[in-house]
């Protein structure tokens, strides 16, 4: 089996993370491959909504130590190995404009933590652990945690999880804002697959455009906000997804947006 693996299914793509062995820690090839899914998957409109997540109860425990102490030819996490490979995720993730949602089984640690904190959206299983953990190695997060964390739940509570690198439970993500929602372990699978066939069945238009103006009107004022909205508004109202989500609600029924 490969180490990463992407199937699709009733327009939701699935990101699994498959060294279990490793509690999925990520390779220099696992990390191009999933960039490149993310590459495949915007431009492809049957995919609607894309869902990592990882394989034997965890999510991801960040870079694989040996593999990138092995494969490094210049100082260990210097600036261009982290630019040229460890960022492409990131980078791939800020061009992608469909729903992108983090499924987490278990652990969450360090690197693979940021990779969930990345995600417009966090689903936790009940037994999930989460810890920036840099700092007990002498790291600070490499791969965007600095500027994720805070955004979610605040500088304060951000200082304190990447100052102490403590394990957080899906009760305390919950409460911090750092996940969405928490399923019982025996119902996670399903109850992940319902959430994201629901996204993948609204207006696929509609919510590639409500994603961009929440991402662009964070670093814009309210009134170029609203500017951005009016044009979006305006170019949705003209599309069949709009006529026919209008359509279903006058007439009591459910619209019909996969397929098309």
């Amino acid at each position: 089996m490969a180490d990463i693996e992407f199937t699709v299914d009733e327009g939701v793509g699935r990101i699994l993370l498959n060294r279990p062995e490793r509690k999925n820690a990520f390779s220099f090839d696992m990390l191009k491959q999933w960039a490149s899914f993310l590459g495949e998957a915007q431009h492809d409109d049957s995919i609607r909504v894309v869902v990592v997540t990882g394989a034997g109860g965890a999510f991801c425990s960040g870079v694989d130590l040996d593999g990138f102490a092995a494969d490094r030819g210049t100082p260990w996490l210097d600036k261009r190995m982290l630019t040229d490979k460890v960022h492409l995720v990131a980078r791939a993730v800020e061009d992608f404009d469909k729903p992108y949602i983090a499924a987490l089984p278990g652990v969450a640690v360090g690197a693979g933590l940021d990779m969930a904190l990345m995600a417009d959206l966090r689903l936790a299983a009940s037994s999930v652990r989460l810890s920036e953990g840099y700092i007990r190695v002498g790291l600070l997060p490499g791969d965007g945690g600095c500027h994720l964390l805070p955004r979610l739940v605040g500088r304060a509570n951000a200082l304190e999880l990447l100052w102490t690198g403590d394990f957080v439970d899906a009760g305390t993500a919950l409460e911090l804002g750092m996940v969405n929602h928490v399923y019982s372990d025996d119902e996670f699978e399903a109850k992940v697959s319902g959430f994201a066939r629901k996204i993948a069945a609204a207006p696929p238009l509609a919510t590639r455009m409500i994603k961009r103006a929440v991402v662009h009107g964070e670093s814009m004022t309210f009134a170029a906000s609203l500017d951005l909205v009016s044009s979006h508004q305006a170019i949705i109202q003209s599309t069949q997804d709009s006529r026919e989500a209008m359509s279903a609600f006058r007439e009591k029924r459910p619209a019909e947006f996969l397929g098309r």
